[in-house]
């Protein structure tokens, strides 16, 4: 067999064949899913119909294996001799040999690989397969107690299925009753351990309160944080169970489940102290919370921020005042001069003291231990550095909300201080005065334009569509135009104030600007500034024809003077940013250029019948053209 080997360096046919089964076989049972690996689940339902797919085929591949085949015409094949049995067979009945029982053994491990995959598979259907178990979030928290699913059910019809906390004001409202148990709680569990407050008439009356505070958190935690939208990737996440899944691996929940763990069971041993509810304390992010969120909604936010101040200063002395009448017992009530001295309320008596210790507002006798000393010594250290974060905190709330005042103040008195140095009138300085104090009355600020100016565009177009819209659609000359136009103009108007008797306008000047009234009224007056024309009230338009280009025969000067009746607050739209935005809308600018001549010949017309004498009033050619143009509009619009 060597020589032979050596005589043909390369492998015969039927050793080629073997190798090729071999690989073939290895390759098959690399396909296979090994027992621990986790198949990668897109969608349960696609899932689980693909397995029950691949479970009718495979059966029906295992019943037709079983069916008798038809017997076949074909010469009988030649069983392969294994070299254990013919050990003096020549080479190629060796190799045929090793050929035939590698691929027998091949099948059996395949086969036996098929079973195992079959097993696993089924146990995984029966179970609901490893895909199954991390396809997707765990169900709600609260949909697992059966008990609970009709109230959950209730809350869903009324609350919805998730809310939000940001504008939801249902949520405000839960997060106010939060927060009443949570400052029971954190009120009453250091009073009722310090002050022994646990009698046999009042235990009852504490437990049934204990239980209506700890039914409120558990509300919370089931069915009320669960609901909660959150933000993932800028995208406003509002489905059931993501919300439920956000909540549970948050460090909220733990922080939740860690202050409703019931240590009370301990009164079986120890009796019934409240030292046992300290973990409910643990809810001091409702409470933040809640704070935040009511200053948001709240226009005068400086209130809340007044009464949140007070209430830290009064629970930081109710908490020394239970040190204190704790250390007396130690000490032993009545036993010195600086202790509790057993007479009156224990817990006023102590809160007294905590004021003086504190404050610092009286002087105190000194203890005669050593337990006293360190314990007043402390005292007085912890009411140094509280008594001066507390006042820095009311200077930043009263500053916060005196600080529009301030600086109208600050810019008044710049103002009269630039008028004295540079020896203006008294006149003109009391109408400067007066300037600032209706400025600051009507708007609360000096100029408007700074605060919107830090909103996004957005919101500017939204504030001035609600105020100016439906004034700017009243006017004819702006009639026809586009929509988006006209909200683009809203965004150029300026806000003014005048004062009574100013003039807005006067007769011969060239007009830039139109007018719109927002508050106040004016008058059109003649030439000599007293036989009043017309009056012009909130919400009307004057001097629209000087947006229009100017006339080669000054057509667009002012025709009459226009003087504040009273205060007026104005609104201002400039020729120039008018022409900006014309530049964007070429079918506006066409409708406005016909509108404009219609009303340029019009004046024309009453400056020539003036000329000659004939009496023509400038209301009546005011009338015809808006008859004129709005029957020009109506015709258009029926073409």
């Amino acid at each position: 067999m060597l020589n032979k080997q050596k005589g043909n360096p390369q492998c015969s046919p039927s050793r080629k064949r073997a190798q090729v089964q071999q690989l073939h076989l290895h390759l098959l049972s690399l396909e296979l899913p090994s027992p621990s690996s986790h198949p990668l689940v897109v969608n349960r339902y696609i899932n689980s119909r693909l397995r029950g797919l691949i479970k009718q085929l495979r059966d029906r591949t295992r019943s037709s294996n079983c069916m008798p085949r038809p017997r076949s015409t074909a010469a009988p094949i030649t069983p392969a001799w294994r070299k254990r049995h013919v050990p003096e067979k020549d080479e190629e009945e060796e190799e045929g040999g090793d050929e035939g029982a590698t691929a027998k053994e091949g099948e059996v491990k395949v086969e036996e690989a098929r079973r195992e995959a079959d097993g696993k598979m089924n146990e995984e259907d029966r179970e609901g397969g490893p895909g199954d178990r991390a396809a997707g979030p765990a169900p709600p928290l609260s949909g697992t107690f059966c008990l609970l699913r009709p109230l959950e059910e209730k809350l869903d019809a009324w609350l919805g299925e998730t809310l939000d906390p940001f504008t939801d004001r249902r949520y405000l409202s839960w997060l106010g009753i939060v927060t009443l148990a949570f400052g029971y709680n954190i009120w009453l569990i250091p009073a009722r351990a310090a002050f022994r407050c646990h009698t046999e008439c009042s235990a009852p009356l504490w437990f049934c309160c204990d239980l209506l505070a700890d039914t409120v958190y558990v509300v919370d935690m089931l069915f009320i944080q669960p609901r909660l939208q959150f933000v993932k990737g800028g995208d406003v996440i509002v489905d059931r169970i993501f919300t439920t899944k956000n909540y549970q691996d948050s460090t909220r929940f733990k922080t939740d489940l860690m202050a409703i763990l019931p240590f009370e069971l301990l009164y079986l041993q120890f009796g019934f102290m409240s030292v046992f509810r300290a973990n409910r304390m643990l809810r001091l992010r409702s409470f933040f919370e809640f704070s935040d969120l009511l200053e948001s909604m709240m226009t005068k936010t400086y209130i809340w921020r007044v009464i949140r101040t007070i209430g830290y200063l009064l629970f930081i002395l109710h908490l020394d005042a239970c040190l204190y009448y704790t250390a007396s017992e130690y000490e032993g009530v009545g036993s010195t001069q600086w202790v509790y001295n057993g007479e009156g309320s224990a817990y006023l008596q102590s809160f007294l003291y905590a004021e003086k210790s504190l404050l610092m507002i009286a002087e105190l006798p000194l203890p005669d231990t050593l337990f006293g000393l360190m314990f007043q010594m402390m005292n007085y250290f912890i009411g140094a550095a509280f008594l001066s974060t507390f006042l820095a905190q009311m200077r930043v709330v009263i500053s916060a909300a005196t600080a529009h005042q301030t600086y109208f103040r600050k810019s008044m008195d710049n103002a009269v201080t630039y008028m004295n140095t540079n020896k203006i009138p008294k006149l003109v300085q009391d109408r400067v005065r007066t300037w600032y104090m209706y400025t600051w009355e009507s708007q609360g600020m000096l100029d408007e334009s700074e605060l919107l100016e830090q909103m996004p565009l957005v919101m500017r177009t939204a504030i001035a569509v609600d105020i100016n819209l439906s004034t700017f659609q009243k006017i004819d000359l702006f009639k026809g135009c586009e929509g988006q136009m006209l909200v683009d103009m809203l965004l150029r108007l300026k806000p003014v104030v005048y004062l009574p008797g100013d003039f807005v306008c006067k007769k011969g000047n060239i007009g830039k600007e139109m007018y719109i009234i927002k508050a106040g009224a004016v008058q059109v007056v003649g030439g000599d500034n007293e036989t009043v024309l017309v009056t012009l009230k909130a919400g009307c338009v004057f001097g629209e024809i000087s947006l229009l280009q100017s006339a080669p025969n000054g057509g667009n000067r002012r025709t009459a003077n226009v003087i504040a009746h009273g205060f007026a607050n104005l609104f201002v739209l400039d020729k120039k940013d008018l022409n900006d935005i014309l530049v964007h809308y070429p079918e506006s600018q066409k409708v406005l250029a016909r509108k404009g001549r219609k009303l340029l010949m019009a004046k024309d017309l009453a400056g020539r019948g003036q000329l000659k004498g004939q009496v023509t009033p400038m209301v009546c050619q005011v009338e015809r053209l808006q008859v004129v143009t709005s029957n020009d509009d109506d015709e258009n619009s029926a073409l």
